[in-house]
């Protein structure tokens, strides 16, 4: 008997008849002799409805009382869910964030787990009961409902399959694993049976839906397997787990790609130490996440030019931060682009061949794509483009490092 925790995101429990669908794929789990952990998401579009509901009443609501708000939406997940199993003769509790011990900072709204009381999940399973956990919230140690964030559910589920010591946490979505690109951009794109840790860590923090980067944190520091497969089929997914030999002889395992992003320049700021920390301590201090830095010499000798990535979102408030600056070093200009996009070529491979990025390069170049920035890592490779060219430059990459083919079809 080994204990499993699944967790169904909200496309898979939209309406009663996929919540039923999703009950009595657990009861035939739990029939088969393990014990089951379930987290579900809100149904897919309440948190939208709630967040519109919310600013409705208010536009800039608590946090607080946000966080309050949208953590009803899995609570009346789990609720129906567990309606449906006690329907097919089986036996479950609904557990909220709270009531299954999940402790997190006070942080509404992107609060972090800290850790996790076990004793009430265990009580439920030991009694032979499927335990419901409503995903994506916990509390603070005021006893403050918390939220995780967007996709905050694959992180409860893989948080606690960590304190479990589950033997697989297994993500079910609308699509049967993990993809070398986005299938609805590429039709090329090919399931991938496994991925590392650290592949999925870029592919989540690159732009890939997939999984919530959060989760595969925790899946990484815990150990935790985890399986991305889909709640519709019964179709082999992909796994995630540490990296492997094999994974080593693939040099270029996915391609992801990221339109929520805007460049911002500040030009000619004088070129001393300590500059980089004056441009960007009042970026860190309004919360305001920074990706892809470039600096470098401007025309003016003795003058330096910034470039750096933020999200779309917060490109209005990043200008306005940058011309304050600008303003005190005299001569110093800001200029915005939100019309960009990031693309990522990523691969443990990497590591141990060369040519890689030139590759790259050129098959970007033979479509005329230009470069605005570069960053890279061990395993990755990112290309900062105009926005218009994404999907192109996603196809161009896939030919180009042939990823439709399986490994030993491109050696």
């Amino acid at each position: 008997m080994a204990l499993v925790v699944q967790k169904y995101g909200g496309t898979s429990v939209a309406n009663a008849e996929r919540i039923n669908a999703v009950a009595r794929r657990v009861l035939a789990r739990k029939d088969a002799g393990d014990q089951l952990v379930v987290v579900l998401s809100a149904r897919a579009g309440e948190t939208d409805r709630l967040i519109k509901l919310g600013k409705e009443i208010c536009p800039c609501p608590d946090p607080r009382e946000m966080d309050v708000l949208l953590a009803t939406g899995e609570q009346t997940t789990i609720a129906l869910f567990c309606m449906a199993v006690k329907s097919m003769g089986a036996e479950a509790v609904s557990m909220t964030g709270y009531q299954a011990g999940i402790m997190t900072d006070g942080q509404f709204g992107q609060a972090r787990i800290n850790w996790i009381q076990t004793q009430p999940v265990l009580e439920y399973l030991n009694a032979g009961k499927i335990v419901v956990v409503a995903g994506f919230q916990g509390y603070d140690e005021d006893g403050n409902i918390t939220t995780l964030g967007r996709g905050g559910s694959d992180t409860s589920a893989v948080a606690l399959a960590a304190a479990l010591q589950a033997s697989v946490c297994e993500i079910y979505t609308d699509v049967e694993g993990v993809f070398t690109a986005d299938p609805n951009v590429c039709t090329k794109a090919r399931k991938l049976d496994k991925v590392s840790y650290e592949e999925m860590l870029e592919m989540a923090s690159m732009g890939a839906k997939v999984l919530h980067l959060r989760s595969v944190e925790f899946g990484i520091n815990y150990n935790v397997p985890i399986m991305v497969l889909s709640s519709f089929t019964d179709a082999p997914g992909t796994l995630v787990s540490r990296e492997d030999e094999s994974m080593e002889k693939v040099v270029v395992s996915g391609i992801t790609y990221n339109k929520n992003e805007s460049r911002v320049t500040i030009t000619d700021i004088p070129d001393f130490p300590g500059i980089a920390a004056k441009v960007f301590e009042p970026i860190s201090a309004a919360n305001i996440n920074v990706d892809l830095i470039v600096q470098g010499a401007s025309g003016t000798p003795g003058k330096a030019d910034i470039s750096f990535t933020v999200p779309k979102g917060s490109y209005d408030q990043t200008i306005s931060i940058l011309e304050s600056i600008a303003a005190g070093f005299g001569e110093g200009k800001v200029i915005g682009d939100q019309h960009i996009a990031k693309v990522s070529i990523i691969g443990v491979g990497m590591r141990s061949h060369s040519g890689v990025a030139t590759k790259m390069f050129q098959a970007l170049a033979a479509e005329n794509i230009n470069i605005k920035m570069i960053a890279t890592s061990e395993i990755k490779v990112s290309c900062v483009i105009d926005e218009k060219y994404t999907e192109l430059a996603v196809r161009v990459l896939h030919d180009a490092f042939e990823l439709d083919k399986k490994p030993a079809e491109s050696q």
